[in-house]
């Protein structure tokens, strides 16, 4: 039954196109509940996975509830004539402002590696599905001649790039000429970097998985398939390719912005960890070399990442740190070689070197340098 209803609320969505009827009264109200329902279900069903993640500390059954999160929502959205999407994207934005909360540093770890992994195949799945889908495709439009359909493959090509051309630099500029506020926390930046952000309109498996998921029956669907191929063909290929020429030719730099503004997040998370050693220093457990030691760490940690913000330093700083990381690694190398020979040697077993190692390497993804 629940099937059938969101089956049914989904089938009128698209009843306007298939049947060629609309009905302006009944748009009238459905769009509005499809917003406030959508965005409503996607919060509410947001609470009740963050009430249930709170309480789990098992990293694989918290990356498969992040999984179906997103189905969480979608369904009972559906199910009651609301935006599914919205719900899905509203949970989405949700559980990822909560979730470094709500998780342990493991479970971050093995989240971050299942959806790196997990986006890679779905779109690479997406490509494979335009490409066993195609030749039907060519074959259904085999009425209009091949200059008709490259012909409007360059028209929708155009349109889409010019398109963004013209409203990015809109929307970057307009809001800082009206409001003072939005002035001062971002100035007006460099008329190069609308122009690069404007040429990055690259399509994907966005464009794709909604040209997919129209019904069979939908008028021009398949012409609407082609045409997305193109779409992603010439914005994949053709601007993407061309991007370093543009950026040399804009003679675009990095401001550092992004640099600067890791520096000052390290450094107020040191200086977080220096007061907190502090009240911790008369604890019975705290031993005074011991926090002496850390003391120092986070002082050096601090001390480097202010000389980044600073203009006038000679770089002694960011050279001390270097060869300290340098003999660091070349000591874990040699740390997992000896684990690797006593795997070798039967002195351990599988299970042992595979936890070493793991220890091991996220020792190395600390390094920087």
């Amino acid at each position: 039954m629940f099937r059938a209803h969101a089956h049914n609320s989904a089938a009128r969505r698209i009843a306007a196109v298939v049947s060629g009827t609309f009905s302006l009264a009944d748009a009238a109200w459905r769009l509005p509940w499809n917003v406030v329902g959508g965005i409503g279900v996607g919060l509410g069903v947001g609470y009740l996975v963050r009430q249930v993640r709170r309480r789990l500390d098992d990293p694989p059954v918290e990356v498969t509830i992040a999984l179906l999160s997103g189905f969480l929502a979608y369904l009972p959205a559906t199910a009651i004539g609301a935006s599914g999407v919205l719900a899905a994207v509203t949970i989405g934005v949700y559980m990822g402002w909560y979730t470094p909360e709500l998780t342990t540093s493991e479970g971050r770890l093995t989240g971050q590696a299942f959806w790196e992994i997990l986006i890679y195949v779905v779109n690479a799945l997406l490509f494979v599905l335009v490409g066993l889908q195609l030749r039907h495709v060519l074959d259904s439009l085999s009425g209009s001649s091949w200059s008709t359909l490259l012909g409007d493959a360059a028209l929708v090509c155009a349109m889409v790039i010019v398109t963004r051309l013209v409203w990015v630099p809109v929307f970057t500029y307009l809001p800082r000429a009206l409001f003072r506020r939005v002035r001062e926390r971002d100035p007006y930046p460099p008329w190069q970097a609308p122009v690069l952000i404007s040429w990055t309109g690259i399509r994907g498996a966005v464009s794709l998985a909604a040209a997919l998921a129209l019904p069979s029956n939908f008028p021009g669907r398949n012409l609407i398939i082609f045409l997305t191929f193109a779409v992603i063909l010439v914005t994949l290929v053709g601007q993407g390719l061309t991007l370093p020429i543009l950026i040399r030719a804009l003679a675009l730099e990095d401001d550092g912005k992004a640099e600067r503004e890791n520096a000052k997040a390290r450094i107020k998370a040191a200086e977080a960890a220096l007061a907190r050693l502090d009240e911790l220093t008369g604890e019975d457990w705290v031993n005074d070399d011991t926090a002496e030691r850390l003391r120092g760490q986070y002082r050096f940690r601090s001390n480097r990442f202010r000389a980044r913000l600073d203009d006038d330093d000679d770089g002694a700083i960011e050279e001390r740190s270097a060869r300290f990381q340098r003999l660091r690694r070349e000591l874990l190398a040699a740390e997992r070689d000896a684990v690797l020979a006593l795997r070798n040697s039967g002195v351990i077993n599988e299970d042992v070197a595979r936890r070493v190692q793991r220890d091991l390497d996220l020792e190395d993804s600390r390094l920087d340098t």
